[in-house]
């Protein structure tokens, strides 16, 4: 059974930090590709990060420079890294593992908000 459960969110002030994990299992690790990305109320699911199975990185425009996509491969988890957070970024962060077969996490809430 394939399970990702993301972890790590909740409420933050402006200018604050999360770092978000995605714990994996039953799925062969290392041969993803590992995302994540997150959809706000009323817009679009959208990627806001990706790892290839190399730890080549990838960011959307609006996040580069502030977030970083990690991976450990012995742990099955990818992190995000979140710096300098704004209300923009509220939203609900979702990880997502892309092989042969794409699996998705439940999602986890990011709230920025003073």
């Amino acid at each position: 059974q394939v399970e990702l459960v993301e972890s790590g969110g909740g409420l933050v002030q402006p200018g604050g930090s999360l770092r978000l994990s995605c714990a994996t299992s039953g799925i062969s690790f290392p041969n993803y590709a590992m995302g994540w990305y997150r959809q706000a109320p009323g817009k679009q699911r959208e990627l806001v990060a990706g790892i290839t199975r190399l730890g080549t990185t990838n960011y959307a425009d609006s996040v580069k420079g502030r977030f970083t996509i990690s991976r450990d491969n012995a742990k099955k988890t990818v992190y995000l890294q979140m710096n300098s957070l704004t209300p923009e970024d509220t939203a609900d962060y979702y990880c997502n593992a892309g092989g042969p077969t794409m699996y998705w996490g439940q999602g986890t809430q990011v709230t920025v908000s003073s």
